[in-house]
C-alpha cells in the first residue's frame, strides 16, 4: 500500500466537509468463503424522521456530478472524516440524489457489525464523553477497530471486495444573495465545533453544502499487500487523513496561525538572525534596534487573512460584479481542481487591471477553493482599502528591495514560510499592470523566491498556475491612455477610490472570462534546467550557475502559457477589424464579413485547446459593441456604416486588439507579406518568417521554436488558398502565391489581417535605420532606445497617427535585448554596440515588407545621435 504521501486515490479539487456516521461494534462475520445474502431494508426510522427534519434546510452540491459512475459493480462502504449525526443524514441524502447505494443499509455479511455501510474516520466528542461518564471505556469506538474489523473480513473472506470511498463534506461555501452576515460566523473552517454550533451552521448555511465523493479504494488490494493487520489499519488510517487533510486545505485554506506568530517563525529563522546582527553591525546600533526594524518590515508585510472576511467580502461583490459585468465565464477550472490538491499552488495571471486579484479570489472562493496569499504593491496599503485587503489575504512589498539587505532577507523568509506551511501564493509577474494589452517582460523577483523557497525545503511540489483575464472593457481605460502618452501616473489614494464608486456601478463593462492555463511543475522545469541538483535541501545563500536559467525559463514560460489560454472577446474581434482602416471604420457589411473570416481562421488554425473564441455570430458581436458604447452607427441607404467614433476610443481598442494579437501572428505575417508585394514564392514567406520569427517571439510570448513557426506558416498559406485569399501556381517547380488585383474583398480581408504586425515591423526597421545612421561603436542599448523613441514618435505626428503604443520605449527595449541575444549587435569595451554586414539582410527584408516611400521616410527622420545631443543643448 502507498505512504501517506502517495495517495491511492486522485485528490481532485475539493468542496465539501466531513461528516461521519457513529463506530461499529462487533457482528460477527459468515465464516470463511460463505457469501452472504445481500441486506436490503429500508431506512432506519431514525434517520427517516430526522431526515425529514433537515431536509428543508438543504441544498446539495456533488463534486463529481456523475459520483454514481463510481459504482463498479462492488460494495461501497463510505468513509466520513469525523462523527456526526448531521454528517450521516447528509450523506444519506447525498447518496440518494447521486443514485448511490445507500450508507444506512449493512454490507453483505455486516461486516462492520453496525448495519450501516460507513465509517468515520475519528469522533470528535469522544474524550469528552469519556469525561462526563458517557462513554464505553475500553470499549469506546474508534476507526481503527471499524477499519480493522473491515480488514480482517477481507482476509477471511476470499470473495469480499469492498470499495472505500472517502465522503467530504462542507457546508456554508458559496455566499448567496439571501446570506446573512450572521451566517460568515458559522461557516465551514478548520475549528472543532459541538453539536449546537453545527446545527445553526445548517440552519444558517445548509443551503450552500457541498459534498465530494473520491474514487473508490480496492481493500481486497490492500489486503493483497500482506502487511501485517495492525500495520495496514495503522498505514490506511494515515492515507485517509491525510487526503482529508488536503481536500479541507484546499477548499478552505492551510489551517492557519495568526498573524503575530507568524512573524515569529520568520524572525527567528537563522537567516534573519544572521540579517539582524550584520544590520547591527553595519548600522552601529544594538541588536535589539536592528530587531525592531525587521520586525517593522514583517509587520508592514504580513497578510491577515480572515475566513469570516474573506465571506464578507464575497457577500458584498456578487452584487457588484452583478451591476457592472454582463457574465463571468469561467473555463478550464476543473483541470486545475483536478491536478492542485497537494501542491502548493502559485497563482501566476495576467495583470490588466486592479479588478484581477479580487475576481479572482471570488472566483476561487466560491468554486470551494480557497483564495490565494496576494503579493500587493505597497501603494495599495491604504487606510481602511488595505487592513481589507490585508484581510483578505494580500501581503504588501514595496517597490524596490535595493539598498535593504534586512528587508530582502525579510520578504523571502515570509515567502518561504508560506511555501512551506502550504499557503497558496499569486503574485504578477509583470510587476505591474499592461497599458498596452500585450504581456509585460516578467520580473522574476518573485519567482526567483518561490523557487529557492522550494530548493531550502523541497518537502512539497509546487504547481505554477497561469490564468488570462480577458476583459472588454476597462475600468482604467482612461488613466492608460493618459499614462502612454507620457502623463504621470496618479498614486492611488482612498478618495480617489471612493470617489469612483458612482461612476463605476453607472458603467457597463461587459463581460469577463477568466481561462485556466496549462499548469507548469516546478519538479519538472528544475529536471530540465538544474541537471546538477540532486534534490536535496540547499541553504539560502547558495546560488548555482543553473538558477537564474531556471528562474528565467520558468518565467518566460508561465507568459507563454498565460498567452496559451486566451480568450477571443467580441471586442477583440471589433478591434483587429476596425483598427485595420485609416478612418477605424467599415460598412456593415465588410465588418460581418471581416470578423467572420477571424473566427474561421481560428477555429481552422487553433492556437492552443485551451484558447475560447466567442460563440456569438458577427451580427451579434457588432450589436454588443454599440450596447457598451464601443462602436457607433451611422445610417445611410446605401448601407449602414460602423466607426469608432473618437480617438481615444480607437486607442483604447489598441488595448483589446493587442490583447490577442499573438493568435493571428502566423495568420498577419503572411497577410503582411502581400500587403506591397502581389507575388511571392512560398518559400521566400516561409524563409522571412523564420528570420523575424525571433523578435516575435520575443515581444508576444509565442509558443513554437523556429521549426514549429515555420510549420505554421505553411499551414496558414494553405489555409489562406483555400478560402480565396491567395491564389497558388507552380511555375517551374516552384509554388508561387499571388493575391488578387485592385481592391477587390480579398485584398481588403488581406489587409486587415496583416495591418497589427505591420506596425511591429515598422517598429524594428526603425531600430535597424537608427544603428545603420549612426553607425558601430557609437550608441549604448539605451541610447538606441532613447532615438528609436524620438523617431517613433515623430513618425505617428508626421504621418499617419498611431496609437501612443507603436511608440512605447519597452518594445523597443525588448526588440534591442533580442538582437544581442541573436548576436547581431553586441556592446564594445565602452558599452557601445558595434554590428556588421548581417543587419543589412534586416534592410533587404524590409524592403520586402515595407513600401518604398515608408522606408524613406523612416530613414529620413532617423535621428543623429550628435545631433540630437546639439538640438537638446
Amino acid at each position: 500500500m502507498p505512504d501517506q504521501n502517495s495517495l491511492p486515490f486522485p485528490d481532485s479539487t475539493p468542496s465539501q466537509q466531513p461528516a461521519a456516521p457513529a463506530d461499529p461494534g462487533q457482528v460477527p462475520v459468515e465464516p470463511n468463503n460463505r457469501r452472504p445474502r445481500e441486506t436490503t431494508g429500508k431506512r432506519p426510522l431514525w434517520a427517516r424522521l430526522l431526515g425529514a427534519v433537515l431536509n428543508p434546510w438543504l441544498q446539495l452540491r456533488l463534486e463529481p456530478p456523475d459520483a454514481a459512475e463510481l459504482l463498479n459493480g462492488h460494495a461501497i462502504c463510505y468513509v466520513l472524516e469525523d462523527y456526526g449525526i448531521t454528517n450521516a443524514l447528509i450523506l444519506e441524502r447525498a447518496c440518494r440524489e447521486a443514485g448511490l447505494p445507500s450508507p444506512m443499509q449493512p454490507l453483505a455479511g455486516d461486516p462492520l457489525g453496525r448495519k450501516r455501510a460507513y465509517v468515520a474516520l475519528s469522533r470528535r466528542h469522544a474524550t469528552t464523553l469519556k469525561q462526563l461518564g458517557l462513554g464505553h471505556g475500553p470499549e469506546q469506538r474508534t476507526h481503527s477497530g471499524s477499519l480493522a474489523r473491515l480488514l480482517q473480513a477481507h482476509r477471511d473472506n476470499d470473495w469480499l471486495d469492498v470499495q472505500l470511498v472517502p465522503v467530504s463534506i462542507f457546508i456554508g461555501r458559496a455566499p448567496e444573495k439571501q446570506s446573512g452576515w450572521f451566517s460568515v460566523l458559522f461557516s465551514e473552517n478548520w475549528a472543532l465545533v459541538g453539536r449546537f454550533r453545527r446545527l445553526l451552521s445548517v440552519l444558517l448555511n445548509g443551503r450552500d453544502t457541498l459534498v465530494r465523493f473520491a474514487p473508490p479504494i480496492s481493500l481486497r488490494e490492500i489486503v493483497d499487500e500482506g502487511l501485517p493487520p495492525e500495520r495496514t489499519v495503522r498505514k490506511l488510517s494515515r492515507v485517509l487523513r491525510t487526503h482529508f487533510h488536503r481536500i479541507r486545505a484546499a477548499v478552505i485554506g492551510p489551517d492557519l496561525s495568526t498573524r503575530r506568530l507568524l512573524i515569529d517563525k520568520v524572525l527567528a529563522a537563522p537567516d534573519v538572525q544572521a540579517a539582524i546582527a550584520d544590520t547591527a553591525r553595519r548600522d552601529g546600533s544594538s541588536n535589539g534596534e536592528a530587531w525592531k526594524k525587521a520586525h517593522a518590515f514583517a509587520w508592514e508585510l504580513a497578510a491577515d487573512y480572515s475566513h469570516p472576511v474573506v465571506r464578507s467580502a464575497s457577500f458584498l461583490l456578487q452584487p457588484i460584479w452583478n451591476r457592472i459585468y454582463r457574465g463571468i465565464l469561467v473555463h478550464h477550472l476543473d483541470a486545475f481542481k483536478a491536478v492542485a490538491p497537494g501542491n502548493e499552488v502559485i497563482y501566476v495571471p495576467s495583470h490588466r487591471s486592479h479588478m484581477d486579484y479580487l475576481l479572482l479570489s471570488y472566483l476561487l472562493y466560491t468554486e470551494g477553493v480557497v483564495p490565494p496569499h496576494i503579493v500587493a504593491g505597497i501603494n495599495l496599503n491604504m487606510p481602511v482599502i488595505g487592513t481589507l485587503l490585508r484581510k483578505g489575504g494580500a501581503f504588501f512589498i514595496r517597490r524596490s528591495i535595493r539598498g535593504s539587505a534586512l528587508y530582502s532577507v525579510v520578504l523571502s523568509e515570509y515567502v518561504a514560510q508560506l511555501v512551506a506551511g502550504g499557503y497558496s501564493i499569486e503574485y504578477f509577474i509583470e510587476g505591474g499592470r499592461s497599458r498596452t494589452g500585450r504581456l509585460l517582460q516578467p520580473k522574476g523577483g518573485m519567482v526567483s523566491m518561490t523557487v529557492r523557497a522550494y530548493l531550502r525545503q523541497p518537502a512539497r511540489p509546487v504547481l505554477f498556475q497561469p490564468i488570462y483575464i480577458g476583459y472588454e472593457k476597462l475600468m482604467e481605460g482612461n488613466s492608460y491612455i493618459d499614462e502612454l502618452s507620457g502623463k504621470v501616473k496618479q498614486k492611488e489614494s482612498i478618495w480617489q477610490l471612493l470617489m469612483g464608486i458612482p461612476k463605476v456601478l453607472r458603467s457597463n463593462y461587459g463581460q469577463v472570462v477568466v481561462n485556466y492555463g496549462e499548469p507548469i511543475r516546478l519538479d519538472e522545469v528544475l529536471a530540465e534546467h538544474a541537471h546538477d541538483w540532486d534534490g536535496k535541501p540547499l541553504h539560502e545563500d547558495d546560488r548555482p550557475q543553473w538558477l537564474s536559467d531556471t528562474v528565467e525559463a520558468l518565467a518566460e514560460r508561465i507568459q507563454v502559457n498565460v498567452n496559451r489560454a486566451a480568450d477571443v472577446n467580441p471586442i477583440n474581434l471589433l478591434a483587429m477589424a476596425l483598427l485595420s482602416t485609416p478612418k477605424h471604420s467599415m460598412s456593415e457589411a465588410d465588418l460581418i464579413a471581416q470578423i467572420a473570416l477571424s473566427q474561421t481562421l481560428l477555429k481552422e488554425l487553433p492556437y492552443s485547446d485551451r484558447v475560447t473564441v466567442t460563440p456569438h455570430t458577427p451580427e451579434q458581436i457588432i450589436a454588443h459593441g454599440e450596447e457598451i458604447n464601443v462602436l457607433e452607427r451611422i445610417r445611410h441607404p446605401l448601407g449602414d456604416v460602423l466607426k469608432v467614433e473618437d480617438d481615444d476610443k480607437a486607442i483604447l481598442l489598441t488595448y483589446f486588439r493587442n490583447n490577442v494579437l499573438h493568435l493571428f501572428t502566423a495568420l498577419a505575417w503572411v497577410a503582411t507579406c502581400f500587403l506591397q508585394n502581389r507575388r511571392l514564392t512560398r518559400t521566400t514567406v516561409v524563409n522571412l518568417g523564420r528570420r523575424v520569427y525571433p523578435f516575435l517571439q520575443a515581444e508576444l510570448f509565442l509558443p513554437w521554436n523556429e521549426d514549429g513557426f515555420a510549420e505554421r506558416l505553411e499551414r496558414t498559406i494553405d489555409l489562406f488558398v483555400r478560402e480565396g485569399l491567395l491564389d497558388e501556381s507552380q511555375e517551374n517547380d516552384t509554388s508561387v502565391l499571388t493575391r488578387g488585383l485592385g481592391e477587390t474583398d480579398e485584398v481588403f480581408r488581406l489587409r486587415a489581417l496583416g495591418h497589427p504586425l505591420r506596425q511591429a515591423f515598422e517598429r524594428y526597421y526603425i531600430a535597424i535605420s537608427v544603428l545603420a545612421k549612426n553607425g558601430p561603436g557609437t550608441l549604448s542599448a539605451g541610447e538606441l532606445e532613447s532615438l528609436c523613441h524620438l523617431a517613433a514618435q515623430r513618425l505617428s505626428l508626421l504621418y499617419a497617427p498611431a496609437a501612443p503604443e507603436f511608440f512605447d520605449k519597452s518594445l523597443f527595449r525588448g526588440f534591442i535585448r533580442e538582437l544581442r541575444a541573436l548576436r547581431l549587435v553586441w556592446p564594445d569595451a565602452n558599452g557601445k554596440l558595434e554590428f556588421d554586414e548581417r543587419l543589412d539582410a534586416w534592410a533587404r527584408d524590409a524592403k520586402t515588407i515595407l513600401g518604398r516611400e515608408l522606408r524613406h521616410t523612416i530613414e529620413r527622420i532617423s535621428p543623429d545621435a550628435v545631433e540630437t545631443a546639439k538640438a537638446a543643448n
